[in-house]
């Protein structure tokens, strides 16, 4: 990565743009284990869990299951998978997530 993150911070960021340091912080890298080590350093074990969840739920959504289908494959509540349905509903997420076959779901 280019700009070291510490100056970064400080020349750039203010208090209250910590998000928009982040994206930028990953939008620059071009490491995948860096890009690892940040959210591993982020998000707790369950947060990272969820995300592969909601990643999944997409993935399902688009194969055409239903929500009651992906809450057994998944092990998740139905509530879980409504939230992830609304969000595909309201997203373009052929788009924002390119290739979700690629990611193995439960059948």
């Amino acid at each position: 990565m280019s700009v070291n993150a510490v100056d970064y911070i400080s020349n750039n960021v203010s208090k209250n743009s910590a998000y928009q340091y982040l994206v930028d912080l990953l939008r620059q890298s071009n490491d995948s284990e860096h890009i690892k080590q940040i959210l591993q350093t982020l998000l707790t074990d369950k947060e990272c869990q969820e995300i592969c969840n909601r990643l999944h739920i997409f993935a399902q959504l688009k194969q055409g299951k239903t929500q009651r289908e992906i809450s057994a494959n998944l092990g998740v509540g139905i509530a879980t998978v409504s939230r992830g349905a609304k969000v595909f509903q309201q997203r373009d997420i052929d788009k924002i997530f390119p290739c979700l076959e690629k990611i193995t779901t439960n059948s």
